[in-house]
């Protein structure tokens, strides 16, 4: 929500007032101007005629829009406008609503108030509102609507006064200095709850086996704090130390994904929001909110290497699930701008990668050449498991789909012999039913990879 003030009138002299009235001068509207060129016309027929009278019609003529300046130019009162989005942040083709309040913070009552904001031509057509005589320390609100079918950040603002004297000879455009910024993310589509296994709970099951199986003497203690449950002391420790220690508390471990978009330009073909571009960021979005929701520990990558959240927290990763809320809120903003990157192949996003330790990699991959498609295949080694979705840019391109069938079944099949579990995406795909087929094929066994541990089902392949 922003807010602002401003006044209707010039508060100087000098310079600041010659300016002010310059500016009311050139408020003259089309009838303003109307009438003094007929004043001026009036006045020069009644010299050139001799017509006492005429020169009085052309003097009233030329004198109303003259009046009509200096009444706008001195009205002295003060309004304040605020903007409030609800919601801020909405998905693509739904719509957010914008509410507009202006306050008259003066002693005198306000006139004839035109209202408008100022808003990108995607969102629609620019707002404007009339409002009547606005008492002293009174208030006006009003809304409207905006929607976006294409994904990214739009300002709002300024919020534009256009002062009007009653007989429309004169008119002032005041604007506010505040904006606002409305976030349109990708459609968030959602995805069918398979069945986790392995550190699918969220708390690295094998951890608490490995610490079991360890013995007593495997045990680090730290020393007593107030409050510790006198259960957990350990008590030969404490007599090893001379003081009361206690067993550390089993720390869970999340189970870690990477969701990796493939942003290349070269990747993909068409533009729009119904491009294969476009599904591909939607997707990334949607299973990166169903993991977060999942108990998963998430970070973004793209092709050039970038990761959200950044590398200064966890190696990328979001460290609670306390910050899963914000963690999405983030990673969609994100995806609200992406782009189309220059990059020729995911090398920066295999290095990545290569030092990212264990979990569960979910891709979402343009065309793949020969060369693309081997980097790709060596991904799966720094994972336990693996799903790719890649689309057919031909088909997307053409709008039919299986247009580059042959290409991309062997591209498919490179990845599957690498272990991923990997899937074509035509025009029109939906992504729950390919996240489903993927659980169904990782169950089956179809082209099994090593077992998973972190992974969606029981043999991610």
């Amino acid at each position: 929500m922003t807010a602002g003030g401003m006044d209707a009138d010039p508060d100087g002299s000098g310079e600041e007032d010659k300016g002010a009235l310059r500016t009311a001068l050139a408020g003259l509207t089309t009838r303003g101007r109307s009438f003094l060129a007929a004043g001026a016309a009036a006045a020069v027929c009644s010299y050139v005629l001799g017509q006492a009278d005429l020169l009085r019609v052309g003097l009233l003529l030329a004198s109303l829009p003259l009046v009509c300046v200096a009444v706008v130019y001195r009205t002295r009162y003060r309004v304040a406008g605020s903007r409030r989005l609800s919601p801020a942040r909405v998905p693509a083709g739904s719509e957010a609503r914008v509410h507009l309040r202006i306050d008259n913070v003066s002693r005198l009552p306000t006139g004839l108030l035109m209202l408008q904001d100022r808003v990108p031509y995607v969102l629609g057509p620019r707002p404007r509102f009339v409002l009547d005589r606005v008492e002293p320390g009174g208030r006006r609100e009003v809304s409207y609507r905006v929607r976006s079918d294409l994904r990214g950040r739009y300002p709002l603002g300024p919020l534009q006064l256009r002062l009007n004297d009653p007989f429309g000879m004169c008119e002032l455009t005041r604007a506010f200095s505040a904006h606002d910024t409305l976030t349109v993310v990708p459609r968030v589509e959602p995805l069918p709850a398979v069945r986790l296994t392995g550190e699918a709970a969220g708390f690295g099951d094998g951890r608490h086996r490995s610490l079991a199986l360890a013995g007593e003497d495997d045990v680090i203690p730290r020393g007593y704090r107030h409050g510790d449950d006198l259960r957990r002391v350990h008590w030969r420790s404490t007599a090893r130390y001379g003081e009361l220690m206690v067993r550390r508390e089993e720390q869970p471990r999340r189970a870690h994904c990477t969701v990796l978009l493939d942003t290349r330009y070269l990747a993909h073909q068409g533009s729009g929001p119904d491009s294969g571009f476009e599904w591909a960021v939607s997707g990334a979005a949607s299973a990166a909110v169903h993991l977060l929701e999942r108990g998963y520990a998430v970070r973004l990558l793209t092709d050039t290497g970038s990761s959200v959240p950044g590398p200064d927290g966890g190696g990328g990763f979001t460290g609670s699930t306390h910050d899963s809320a914000e963690t999405a809120g983030l990673m969609l903003d994100t995806l609200a701008v992406v782009d189309h990157s220059d990059g020729v192949g995911l090398s920066a996003a295999y290095d990545v990668l290569r030092g990212g330790g264990e979990g569960l990699l979910v891709a979402f991959f343009g065309d793949l050449d020969e060369e693309q498609a081997a980097l790709a295949a060596r991904m799966r080694q720094r994972t336990t498991a693996a799903v790719a979705f890649v689309l057919d840019g031909a088909a997307w391109a053409r709008g039919v789909p299986g247009a580059g069938q042959h290409l991309l079944e062997e591209r498919l099949r490179r990845l599957r012999e690498a272990g991923w579990t990997a899937l074509p995406v035509g025009p029109g795909a939906s992504l729950a039913q390919l996240w489903r087929q993927a659980d169904t094929l990782g169950t089956s066994g179809a082209d099994a990879g090593p077992p998973v541990v972190g992974g969606m089902t029981g043999s991610w392949a």
